[in-house]
């Protein structure tokens, strides 16, 4: 199944407009997830929405908006009067100015969209106001509302299509000053930055994405399997603590060596560190048969299967 869009409307550069669609470039749903539920009855747990003072369950029609301003007082804002102050941003993506990307301070970054060509029409001028982006250089920076509230965007051409980056606004970046004034000025000597140069010389790589794995989202799906195939977990041990680094030179001195000789095996690891990465994209094993008859298989068996889980393929479940 297709991912749904998350905003319809048109983008428009000047006096060139184009229908466009919205869809999230990243998705946290194949990410083990977790229910709440009841301890002694396995049930589910549901949430009520309830009156705070009354303690009685509120129907959904009787739910407006408040804005706090004191203790006990809220002013009531309805959804009417949200629809009176709908910016013109609701449906169409106004290029407002075009910036150098790296005029654009990384905190800014919020989350990627992909924007493309909504319907058979628009092709042409969807194309004609990419490539002016390409040409250029530069990012061009528009208006949109999603979730009812209006954000900044940076569009920039992506292969046939164009990538949408949210941009927080000045008052949502908090001042590094804040949480740096108390670091003090330390003196680096050149020996320290030689030998770290070195250590940064041995881990340096390019970025392969595919190359990373999830190692807490494979322990769950490992963990899950295996309770669900009645395999008995053993304890724990507790962490062996690596002690305090008293002399930084000789730190250095021991990363360094203990780099080159674990060298050729991270390489080795690397090669099948992309298969990893794919398999965190497989369903969590399906047990065969009964609770109770699965229970009763092998431990042997058991771990195999546990070994490879299957999961259903990303496209068939619908975009976050």
């Amino acid at each position: 199944m297709a991912p749904r869009a998350n905003w319809k409307g048109f983008l428009r550069l000047s006096l060139v407009t184009c229908p466009v669609a919205l869809y999230p470039a990243t998705s946290d749903s194949e990410k083990v997830s977790f229910n709440q539920i009841n301890r002694k009855t396995g049930h589910r747990i549901k949430y009520a929405k309830v009156d705070a003072d009354t303690g009685e369950e509120v129907a959904n029609e009787d739910i407006v908006k408040g804005y706090k301003v004191d203790t006990d007082t809220y002013i009531e804002v309805t959804k009417d009067e949200l629809d009176d102050i709908a910016l013109e941003s609701t449906h169409t993506i106004e290029i407002d100015e075009f910036v150098p990307k790296a005029d654009i301070d990384n905190r800014y970054l919020i989350r990627p969209y992909y924007l493309i060509p909504d319907g058979k029409v628009g092709h042409d001028a969807f194309a004609v106001i990419r490539e002016t982006i390409r040409s250029m250089n530069k990012v061009a920076v528009g208006r949109v509302v999603l979730t009812n509230r209006e954000h900044i965007i940076a569009l920039e051409p992506l292969g046939k299509g164009l990538m949408g980056t949210l941009l927080r606004y000045p008052y949502e970046v908090r001042s590094e000053k804040e949480y740096f004034d108390d670091v003090q000025d330390v003196k680096v000597t050149k020996d320290m930055l030689d030998l770290a140069k070195h250590i940064v010389e041995q881990k340096s790589g390019s970025f392969e994405p595919e190359a990373f794995e999830d190692h807490y989202e494979s322990a769950l799906i490992d963990l899950i399997n295996k309770k669900r195939s009645g395999i008995r977990l053993p304890a724990k041990a507790a962490p062996k603590s690596s002690g305090n680094v008293i002399n930084l030179m000789d730190a250095l001195k021991r990363s360094l060596a203990s780099g080159k000789q674990s060298a050729p095996a991270t390489k080795a690891k690397g090669k099948k560190a992309g298969k990893a990465a794919s398999g965190q994209r497989e369903m969590l094993l399906p047990i065969s048969g009964s609770g109770k008859r699965a229970a009763k298989e092998e431990p042997k068996a058991q771990e195999k299967k546990a070994e490879k889980p299957a999961r259903a393929s990303a496209r068939s479940k619908k975009a976050g």
